[in-house]
């Protein structure tokens, strides 16, 4: 099957512009991203920015309300960007579009990067915002008791693996894990990493570029909390696993998506044939990606509803 034409016109575009992540400068690359952030149009009732306590210092939240409405689920989100870049800013509209689609709190988090900090740095972060989001519900004014994770990519990655940190607490219980696009195997052995190894926005090369400034040497690659597909998954919450046809990641989040039903986990597996890794956020030129969108919030609403 063809990649979609919508999806090649910003591929074409992000060639034209020389967008590369294998080989850049992590600041460097951080500042080009930076440059490139678009306003949301999607307005709702408030976004505040906040800090809440880490493992190493204060951790920088986002926290999206679609109303004012007290008692509503709420969605932990990670961004993702290789453990390396992204931000707050560069995936602003997904946690908005998050917010007003799956009518819930939406709480965003700023985690440490790599190289600066190595793994496991944004396990630490994503799990303490996590905990505190879960023990801090009514100063949030939202629903403990129906909290999801979310995440992108490397985010997905981090939302898979606070997903199964939980299991070994009382206190922090996930109902649902919606994990666009996951890093799941940092060992990379699968047919799609050759298959669409470079012209699809994000290739072989840039996810080695990526393990390089995360990993701290090769065993950290098998380790459960960075590749959550060498953990057993027995126990974990019920997930919406999102692929895409030309992604190096897809054999990887395919793989999650049926060891987690060979678990007994319900999970949901979409596979968009046509698009590439990205292109959830990417609604105001891809179609599909509205559509993707409205099937993880459709996905959250009902487990929010159970």
């Amino acid at each position: 099957m063809a990649i979609d034409p919508q999806a090649q016109v910003v591929l074409d575009l992000l060639a034209a512009v020389g967008f590369t992540f294998g080989g850049a400068d992590p600041v460097a690359l951080r500042e080009q991203m930076s440059a490139g952030n678009v306003a949301s149009p999607i307005e709702l009732a408030s976004i505040t920015d906040r800090t809440i306590p880490g493992p190493a210092g204060g951790i920088p939240v986002r926290i999206y309300r679609p109303t004012d409405q007290q008692g509503l689920p709420v969605v932990v989100f990670f961004h993702g960007g290789g453990w390396v870049v992204g931000d707050l800013e560069s995936h602003d509209h997904m946690a908005r579009a998050i917010a007003a689609k799956a009518e819930c709190v939406v709480v965003a988090v700023d985690y440490r990067l790599a190289p600066e900090h190595r793994f496991p740095a944004a396990v630490d972060d994503s799990w303490a915002a996590t905990e505190w989001v879960a023990t801090h519900a009514d100063e949030l004014g939202v629903d403990g008791s129906r909290l999801a994770v979310a995440g992108d990519s490397a985010g997905g990655n981090l939302a898979a693996v606070v997903t199964n940190l939980s299991r070994e607490v009382d206190h922090v219980e996930i109902i649902h894990q919606a994990l666009i696009y996951p890093v799941t195997d940092a060992t990379c052995d699968r047919p799609s990493m050759t298959e669409n190894a470079e012209g699809y926005m994000l290739t072989a090369d840039g996810m080695d570029w990526f393990h390089g400034h995360y990993a701290n040497g090769e065993a950290d690659r098998t380790d459960p909390r960075y590749s959550p597909l060498f953990d057993d998954l027995t126990g974990a919450a019920p997930a919406t696993v999102i692929t895409a046809g030309f992604d190096p990641l897809r054999d990887q989040g395919i793989a999650y998506a049926e060891a987690l039903g060979a678990a007994g986990v319900a999970t949901e597996h979409i596979n968009y044939e046509t698009m590439f890794h990205g292109f959830f956020s990417m609604d105001a030129a891809i179609d599909v990606a509205a559509e993707a969108q409205d099937a993880v919030a459709a996905a959250l609403k009902a487990a929010f509803a159970r």
